[in-house]
C-alpha cells in the first residue's frame, strides 16, 4: 500500500437503479475498480463522459459537501448531485489527511458566500465577492492547500489564464511535495503537462490511463495553434 489517502474506488451497481443514467454513462458503466498510483491524478474526457460525476461522488462519499468547501460546510442551494456515492466504495490508505477541500467550479459562487456567512473574529473572511472571479478563484485555492492535505478539484481552471493556470500548477506541485493528494478534472493542457502526474483517460467509452500527448486537450491545442488559419479557415467556410 502506498500513502496516498484514497488508493482506489469501485462502485456496487446492485446499488444503483436499472433506469438510472448512470448506466448509460458508457465509461462509468464498465467500471470496476479505479486504483491511484500518483499522489496528482486528473481526471479528462468530453462533456458528459462523466468525469465529474465520478468526482463528486467521490467528494460526497469522504465526507465533502456537494457544492464544494471542507468537510466543515454544511448547505445546499440545489440538490444536482446524483446518488453515485450511495455505491461507492472507497478504499482508503493508512494515512489520515489532516485537511482537505473540494473545489466546484460551478458552485463557486456559492461557496464564496457561505465562507462570508461562516466567519467571525478568529476566522475572518476573505471576501472573495470583492474580488475578480478569477483572482478570488486563485486565492480561494492558495488559502485552502496546506501540507498532507487531500484536494479533489473539478475544472479550476474555469476561471484563470493561462498564467494564473500556471502559478496553480505551481501550488499544486509544491504541496503534493509536502504528502498532499490531488485528484483533478480538468481540460487544461497546462496542468496537464505536471510531470509525473497520473492521466486517467474517460474517453472511448472506457476508464483508462494515458499519456499526455495522447490526450484530447493537448491534442485539440497543439493542432489548432499548428494549424490555426487552415483550421479556421475550414471550420468557418462550413
Amino acid at each position: 500500500m502506498n500513502e496516498l489517502y484514497i488508493q482506489s474506488l469501485s462502485i456496487d451497481w446492485n446499488r444503483i437503479e436499472e433506469n438510472s443514467y448512470l448506466r448509460k454513462i458508457d465509461a462509468l458503466k464498465g467500471l470496476e475498480e479505479l486504483i491511484f498510483e500518483k499522489n496528482i491524478a486528473f481526471l479528462v474526457g468530453e462533456n458528459g463522459s462523466g468525469k465529474s460525476t465520478l468526482l463528486e461522488a467521490l467528494a460526497v462519499a469522504y465526507g465533502f459537501n456537494p457544492e464544494g468547501g471542507t468537510k466543515n460546510y454544511f448547505f445546499s442551494t440545489y440538490d444536482s448531485h446524483s446518488r453515485l456515492h450511495e455505491a461507492l466504495k472507497v478504499s482508503k490508505g493508512y494515512r489520515k489527511a489532516k485537511w482537505g477541500y473540494f473545489l466546484r467550479a460551478e458552485s463557486f459562487y456559492n461557496v464564496a458566500t457561505k465562507e462570508e456567512e461562516y466567519a467571525d473574529l478568529e476566522h475572518p473572511s476573505e471576501k472573495y465577492h470583492e474580488k475578480s472571479h478569477g483572482e478570488s478563484f486563485l486565492a480561494l485555492v492558495q488559502n485552502q492547500l496546506k501540507p498532507n492535505g487531500l484536494y479533489l478539484f473539478d475544472e479550476p481552471e474555469a476561471a484563470l489564464s493561462p498564467q494564473r493556470q500556471l502559478t496553480l500548477l505551481m501550488e499544486i506541485c509544491s504541496c503534493a511535495k509536502q504528502g498532499s493528494q490531488f485528484i483533478i478534472a480538468t481540460h487544461s493542457p497546462i496542468l496537464l503537462g505536471i510531470p509525473d502526474a497520473q492521466i486517467i483517460s474517460f474517453d472511448e467509452g472506457r476508464i483508462h490511463n494515458c499519456k499526455y500527448e495522447d490526450t484530447e486537450s493537448y491534442k485539440v491545442t497543439e493542432m489548432f495553434i499548428n494549424n490555426r488559419e487552415i483550421l479556421l479557415e475550414r471550420l468557418l467556410s462550413e
